[in-house]
């Protein structure tokens, strides 16, 4: 049982109550110095120039009859076979492309950059 006075103690016949003390808390507060800037996200550039190659590729596959240049070679490739190709190399080209494009924006932007102060505060506690 507890004691009736102070509630917060057990007696000595309790060992189910356990003691919670208050412990003081400490602010600790840094100031750093913190360049911002905005970046693009690479990887949304990088999917949207492979979308990008990949319309291109649809369309150049639809553009051109199918016959090839040369009958004498024998080659004879149905759509679907020249749009992998097309697909392949449009859509490497397309993200390649769009990673420059991000590169590029990621230069400019990076001339912007301003330098602030952040101020960081962790709190912990002190038991005494």
């Amino acid at each position: 049982m507890s004691d009736p006075q102070n509630p917060a103690r057990p007696s000595e016949h309790d060992d189910e109550i356990l003691v919670v003390r208050e412990d003081e808390v400490e602010t600790d507060v840094a100031n750093d110095t913190v360049t911002v800037r905005r970046a693009p996200r690479y990887g949304r550039f990088i999917t949207l120039g492979a979308v990008v190659g990949a319309i291109a590729a649809l369309i150049l596959t639809f553009s051109f009859s199918g016959q090839p240049a040369s009958p004498e070679l024998g080659l004879d490739f149905d759509k679907g076979q020249v749009f992998g190709f097309l697909l392949l190399l449009c859509g490497v080209v397309g993200a390649a492309l769009g990673a420059v494009v991000a590169l590029l924006i990621d230069r400019a932007t990076a001339r912007r950059a301003k330098s602030v102060i952040a101020e960081h505060s962790s709190t912990h506690h002190i038991e005494r």
